[in-house]
C-alpha cells in the first residue's frame, strides 16, 4: 500500500472519527510510561483485548483500573474502523507496531493475534453469536448473569446485518448444500443456516471492545498503551511463604528500549480487599506471560533461568486451534469491495461451521473463500518460550489433525465445501458453468486437508480451568492473580468465541464485585 493513500485514508477518517465520538466518554489514555510508572490501582488488568476491555469497564464501576494494551488505539485507524477496508490490517504486520501481529506455529501454518485496543475483536470478522446452552452449562456458569452479560454487550456494540448480494448467495448455497433448517437472524448457537449479528454498524464502522469502556466511570480507569508485560510482580508473606501478586513490571512495545517500569495493586491494611492482577493477554501472551513471572512447569523455566514461583505443569498444555479448509468460489481474483462473513451454516450436530467472505490478497484484488472449521478438534499441542523478551512471540503448536477422528471429521468438512462450491447459487452470480463432475474421493479430500489446512484465528487453552486456574480464574497456588481471556478454554464456543470473550468479561467483573461486597 502506497504511503500516501495510507495517510489519505487516514486523514478522511480522523475526521469521520472526531465527530463519531463528539459525546462519548472514554477513559484517559496514554503512551506516556512515566504517567503509570509507580503508580498504584486497585486492579491491573493485562490486554485491553475482547475480554479485557469489558472487564475493565465493570471493575471501574468501584474500583480503580489500569489497562494495558501492547498495542495502539484503535480510534483514528482507517484499516481497522471501515468495512471497506476489512482485512487489509492483516496484510500490514510488522515486528511492534502493526495492529496484527503474525506468528507461525510450528507445524507450519500461518497465524495471527491482535495486538491493538479492542484486540482481536480490532482486525476479525466481527461476527456476533453466542455460545450454546450446552456450553454454557458445561463449565459451569451462572445462565442468568450470561445472559445479562450478553445483552449489556450487545445493547452497546452489537448490530443487526445487512445482508450483500454475496452473502444472500452464500446463504443460499449453505441451504443447496443441505444445512438446514433456515433460522434467519439469530444470535444463538443453533444448527442451521442463519444470519448473525456484527459488529459493523449500518454505516460500515466496526465497533470493538474498546467502545465498551465508556460504559465504565471514566475518572476510575486508565488505559496504557504500546507497553508490554514483562512479568507480574510477586512478594512474600509471613512465614507461610505464599505467593501474592503485587504489581507488573512493563516495557515499551516499540523495540526502542528495555528500560522496564513498574505499577502496583494498592494495598490496604485489610488484606482481605485486596484487588487482583488479571492477565487477559490471550491464549499466546496469557500463557507465555505466566511463563515470564516464574508460573509453569519447571524444567522448562529453568532453560531460561527463570525463578520459579509456582510449579504449574498445565501452562502452556492442551493448545488448540480449529482446523480449516477453505476452497475458493473462483480461482480468478476480482476486484470486489472486502466483505466480511454475514451468514453461517452451522452443520453435523455442530461439529462443522461454514461462512463466506471477500478478502483482500492486495490493495486493489481480492478472493472469494468459502471457509469451513471442525468445531471440536481433539487434536492439542503446546505452547514454550521461545525467550524471555515478551514482545516476541512464544513457540507454539497446535498439532492439526494429528488424530485419526480429526482425519474423519475433515473429510466430511471437504465434502460439503465441495457441495457448496458447486451450488448453482454461486455459479450464476458469478457466471459461471456451474461444475458436475465427480465429488473427490475420500483419498483425495485427505490430501486436501494435509496440504490445505489453514487456522480460523480461533485458537485457545494453554490456562485451561481445572488445570491452571479454578472456577473462578483465579491460578492456583498465587494470591491476587487470576486469567480471564480464551487461554481458559477447553474448546472454541459457539461459531467464534468472540461473542463470549465479550461475555466473559463482563460476566467475571460482575462477579468480581460480587466477591468484594
Amino acid at each position: 500500500m502506497g504511503f500516501s493513500f495510507y495517510l489519505l485514508l487516514l486523514f478522511v477518517d480522523l475526521a469521520l472519527c472526531s465527530s463519531w465520538l463528539q459525546g462519548q466518554t472514554l477513559p484517559h489514555m496514554t503512551s506516556d510510561v512515566n504517567e503509570v510508572s509507580g503508580k498504584s490501582f486497585d486492579y491491573i488488568v493485562v490486554g485491553g483485548g475482547t475480554a479485557g476491555c469489558p472487564l475493565a469497564a465493570t471493575l471501574s464501576e468501584k474500583f480503580s483500573v489500569l489497562l494495558v494494551e501492547r498495542g495502539s488505539s484503535p480510534y483514528g485507524n482507517p484499516l481497522v474502523l471501515e468495512t471497506k477496508n476489512y482485512g487489509l490490517s492483516l496484510l500490514r504486520t510488522d515486528k511492534y507496531t502493526s495492529v496484527a501481529q503474525s506468528f507461525i506455529s510450528n507445524d507450519g501454518v500461518p497465524n495471527l493475534r491482535g495486538r491493538v485496543l479492542g484486540g482481536s475483536s480490532a482486525i476479525n470478522g466481527g461476527f456476533y453469536s453466542r455460545a450454546s446452552e450446552d456450553f454454557v452449562q458445561k463449565v459451569g456458569w451462572d445462565k442468568e448473569v450470561v445472559m445479562g452479560a450478553y445483552q449489556w454487550v450487545e445493547s452497546r456494540i452489537v448490530f443487526k446485518p445487512e445482508l450483500t448480494p454475496w452473502q444472500y448467495v452464500a446463504e443460499f448455497s449453505f441451504l443447496e448444500a443441505g444445512i438446514f433448517p433456515y433460522n434467519g437472524f439469530s444470535l444463538e448457537h443453533i444448527e442451521g443456516t442463519k444470519v448473525g449479528g456484527s459488529v459493523f454498524d449500518e454505516w460500515g464502522r466496526r465497533h470493538t471492545s474498546a467502545d465498551l469502556l465508556e460504559a465504565g466511570n471514566p475518572n476510575n480507569i486508565t488505559v496504557l498503551l504500546n507497553a508490554t508485560v514483562k512479568n507480574v510482580i510477586f512478594r512474600e508473606k509471613g512465614n507461610r511463604n505464599e505467593t501474592i501478586a503485587r504489581g507488573i513490571r512493563f516495557i515499551q512495545s516499540d523495540g526502542s528500549s528495555s528500560q522496564t517500569y513498574d505499577a502496583y495493586l494498592n494495598q490496604p491494611e485489610n488484606s482481605c480487599s485486596w484487588g487482583d492482577v488479571i492477565l487477559a493477554a490471550g491464549s499466546l501472551g496469557s500463557p507465555q506471560i505466566l511463563l515470564l513471572s516464574g508460573i509453569g512447569p519447571q524444567k522448562h523455566l529453568k532453560k531460561f533461568n527463570i525463578q520459579l514461583a509456582a510449579d504449574l505443569k498445565g501452562v502452556g498444555k492442551g493448545m488448540k486451534d480449529n482446523p480449516g479448509i477453505a476452497l475458493l468460489a473462483d480461482s480468478k481474483p476480482k476486484n470486489f469491495t472486502p466483505e466480511p462473513p454475514k451468514v453461517v451454516g452451522i452443520a453435523d450436530h455442530f461439529k462443522i461451521i461454514i461462512e463466506a467472505g471477500i478478502l483482500p490478497i492486495s490493495l486493489n484484488a481480492t478472493v472469494m473463500p468459502i471457509a469451513a472449521k471442525l468445531a471440536f478438534p481433539e487434536s492439542e499441542g503446546k505452547l514454550e518460550l521461545n525467550s524471555t523478551d515478551p514482545r516476541e512471540n512464544p513457540s507454539v503448536t497446535f498439532n492439526y489433525l494429528a488424530k485419526e477422528k480429526d482425519w474423519a471429521r475433515c473429510v466430511k468438512l471437504g465434502q460439503l465445501l465441495e457441495r457448496v462450491v458447486r451450488s448453482e447459487s454461486i455459479a450464476f452470480f458469478l457466471g459461471l458453468e456451474r461444475k458436475n463432475e465427480l465429488m473427490s474421493t475420500e483419498d483425495e479430500l485427505r490430501k486436501l486437508c494435509k496440504k490445505n489446512v489453514r487456522t480460523f484465528y480461533h485458537y485457545h487453552g494453554g490456562c485451561s480451568v481445572g488445570s491452571v486456574v479454578d472456577k473462578d480464574y483465579r491460578v492456583y497456588g498465587v494470591k491476587g492473580l487470576r486469567v480471564v481471556d480464551g487461554s481458559t478454554f477447553l474448546e472454541s464456543p459457539g461459531t467464534n468465541p468472540m461473542a463470549t470473550l465479550l461475555m466473559l468479561g463482563r460476566y467475571q467483573g460482575i462477579k468480581i464485585l460480587e466477591d468484594r461486597n
